[in-house]
């Protein structure tokens, strides 16, 4: 096969019989070169396929423009649209995105740290593990001035920058919504402790009830650890199997957790929502494919991966230093209400 060689500032000014500085300049917009020469350097690089010499301009720029992403799982939906958001607006200013998950292990969590700053990126994003209890990675980071940006699932750190939904009031509204809809006994299938969005959301059913004076009853908050519709329909199907303190109604961390508690809820022979209201937490595709279809607190998922760029490219470039972002970027949530929770639907 023929090697196609990659065309060069040299081939341009060649053919256009100028000078290398020249094409440099307009390729790069200078004023003092008029429009008539930045058009034709443009047109003949196009028809050069010229591209410039990435490796070059980073030792040039001291930056490799490029940015690592580590999640806990690429499937995940919400996930998913960050990554969008992320791409959208790091290809928009000229930077590359490398991708590594981490399947909720610490161990990759560090090991994908440390291949990132090996490989020289600009700066990292991360939502970290569901192992990640200690931050001590982070504060080095954080102490050597490394930009770095925490979303969804940030640590409590000094220094740290924070981009997270409202997933308190994501809760509460929630919460508030069934108490709306007649459901009293409520129970929240929480999400892991030693995550903050997963406490949040806890703290948000918690003071709904209290404000709707419903006593919280503490066997019906309950750890769903995995997060698995299978671990969340053996756990459902144990508080309905008490009949004297059976629940009417589920708030769950996810809409995983959700789904495996209508299963539940279905194979007990209950009707959803007449006998048991359902309400989940992020809004996947999937909410909208199930029967009925499932009520759920939805996450801008897209504009948390774009404000999290925004930052760490901003932080890159020192368009803004650290130390000025005091605060958390906190973004709302909405809910879509669906069949799965709205029992006074067409009642008066």
């Amino acid at each position: 096969m023929m090697k196609l060689e990659q065309a060069t500032i040299k081939d341009i000014a060649k053919e256009l019989n100028i000078s290398v500085s020249t094409v440099s300049r307009a390729l790069k917009d200078y004023h003092g070169i008029n429009a008539e020469t930045k058009r034709k350097v443009k047109e003949v690089a196009e028809k050069l396929n010229y591209r410039p010499n990435a490796i070059a301009l980073s030792l040039r720029k001291s930056r490799s423009f490029t940015i690592g992403v580590i999640i806990p799982e690429v499937v995940h939906f919400f996930f998913s649209s960050v990554i969008s958001g992320i791409e959208e607006v790091a290809y928009a200013r000229g930077y590359n995105v490398i991708l590594a998950q981490t399947n909720e292990k610490l161990a990759r969590e560090m090991s994908s740290i440390n291949t990132m700053l090996s490989n020289q990126i600009d700066g990292i994003m991360i939502s970290f593990s569901k192992e990640t209890t200690d931050f001590e990675h982070f504060s080095k980071l954080l102490a050597q001035n490394y930009p770095i940006v925490f979303f969804d699932r940030t640590p409590d750190l000094s220094g740290a920058i924070n981009v997270m939904i409202d997933d308190y009031q994501g809760a509460y509204n929630a919460t508030s919504h069934l108490i709306q809809q007649g459901y009293e006994r409520i129970v929240h299938l929480a999400g892991p402790r030693n995550l903050k969005i997963c406490l949040e959301r806890e703290r948000g059913y918690r003071e709904a009830m209290l404000a709707h004076q419903i006593p919280v009853v503490e066997e019906f908050i309950v750890e769903c650890f995995e997060g698995t519709a299978e671990e969340s329909k053996m756990l459902t199907k144990t508080l309905l199997s008490k009949s004297q303190l059976r629940p009417d109604a589920i708030f769950a961390n996810n809409d995983t957790v959700a789904i495996g508690a209508m299963m539940a809820g279905k194979e007990a022979g209950l009707r959803i929502p007449e006998d048991l209201g359902i309400i989940g937490f992020s809004d996947w595709q999937l909410c909208t494919m199930v029967d009925p279809t499932l009520s759920s607190v939805s996450q801008p998922g897209f504009d948390i991966g774009a404000k999290s760029t925004e930052l760490l490219l901003d932080l890159i470039e020192k368009k803004v230093m650290a130390e000025q972002i005091t605060s958390p970027m906190i973004l709302p949530t909405e809910l879509a209400l669906r069949n799965s929770s709205n029992r006074l639907k067409g009642k008066n």
